[in-house]
């Protein structure tokens, strides 16, 4: 598989850190992301999905391409 045809998506850090409990933290550091709304565009694995649905409630899901 290309570069080009690569499966992505794109997130971004909706709600900030303060309330979080520290594994959901390490969740969001390990995404890429550091401050609110920040966006970061990753690859589309199962393993960046699961870490998303962790903390889906902290994060939104701009783009995804397929």
């Amino acid at each position: 598989m290309s570069a080009a045809t690569k499966k992505t998506i794109t997130i971004r850090l909706k709600k900030g850190l303060v309330a979080c409990n520290p594994v959901q933290r390490a969740t969001v550091v390990g995404l890429g992301l550091k401050r609110r709304e920040q966006v970061r565009t990753l690859e589309n694995t199962p393993s960046v999905r699961g870490m998303i649905k962790k903390v889906l409630h902290l994060v939104e899901v701009v783009s995804e391409t397929r």
